[in-house]
């Protein structure tokens, strides 16, 4: 089988081990910057060509597409299915769950449990868009923020109130969440595979910080997850239509919440920490489900 890896890094720990593991089982693998490709949008004959070569067909295409550059990531990956290339995870699925506003509202629309989210557009709104979520302390997100950038405990309501204006200042989108005062720092990250959860840390923040984010400074060990929220996690993969996905969960008194679902997620902290073979589960279900003359499941 040949296979694409879309990605701006060959050196990253996950492009390696993708690329270690597809090609242990005999597959041809190629990674390809994405922002170096060019696309002929031709009917009849649609390519994808980059430094002046057209590229081969591809069996499977394997996105790992930063936030930074969903747009165009995201256009070529689309030419690539658009010329029957099996993605890993479909490009309208991607872009459903980069938004983090509508994948909430997706979310949600399915009955998923969610830290209480409030969205507001007029710099009038601030006040009640504090209380919507039960006032302070709060956490104020950036719709495009990633890693835990653009994140921000307001931790009194007149915090609270800088905060989302110094971010309207800058004509940014932003979220605002409540509090979930007893998960202490810590999250749940699930990797999802297919119909599976192969993997499940748990995230601590480092001490000072509330996001437990790996990049961050967090630490992580291993965790057994409950039912319901094995359950939870499959669903909100499922809901927003990808495949390969991690989900990161708040252990609320009021059962478990989805903080967000990462389309891209990075193996080298799940895979360290749980001894995981996660790369090969992924090449495992490359296998199993790429097939010749792959159609979109969805006009997006």
């Amino acid at each position: 089988m040949r296979i694409a890896i879309l990605s701006r890094d060959s050196t990253l720990w996950t492009c390696r081990r993708l690329r270690e593991a597809a090609t242990q089982r005999g597959h041809l693998v190629d990674i390809i910057d994405p922002l170096s490709c060019y696309m002929n949008i031709n009917p009849a004959s649609p390519s994808v060509h980059d430094k002046g070569r057209q590229l081969p067909h591809y069996d499977a295409v394997i996105p790992r597409i930063g936030s930074a550059i969903t747009f165009y990531g995201t256009a070529v990956l689309r030419q690539f299915e658009m010329m029957g290339s099996w993605p890993l995870n479909e490009s309208v699925a991607i872009a459903r769950a980069r938004d983090k506003l509508r994948s909430l509202q997706l979310l949600a629309r399915q009955g998923i449990d969610l830290p209480v989210t409030g969205f507001a557009h007029s710099p009038d709104d601030t006040s009640d868009l504090i209380e919507l979520v039960g006032g302070a302390p709060l956490v104020v997100k950036l719709v495009e923020g990633t890693q835990g950038i653009g994140v921000v405990l307001a931790e009194t309501r007149q915090a609270a109130e800088s905060v989302i204006d110094a971010f309207r200042g800058l004509n940014a989108h932003i979220l605002v969440q409540e509090y979930i005062r007893e998960a202490k720092g810590r999250d749940i990250r699930c990797l999802v595979v297919g119909d599976q959860v192969v993997a499940a840390i748990e995230r601590q923040a480092k001490e000072g910080d509330f996001r437990s984010n790996l990049h961050r400074g967090g630490v992580a060990r291993v965790v057994n997850i409950t039912p319901r929220e094995r359950e939870i996690a499959l669903k909100a993969v499922s809901t927003l239509g990808l495949e390969v996905a991690g989900v990161d969960i708040l252990r609320a008194a009021r059962g478990p919440l989805v903080m967000e679902v990462n389309a891209s997620p990075g193996l080298e902290g799940i895979e360290k920490t749980s001894g995981m073979d996660i790369a090969g589960k992924m090449i495992s279900w490359v296998e199993h489900h790429a097939r010749p003359g792959f159609c979109l499941k969805t006009g997006g």
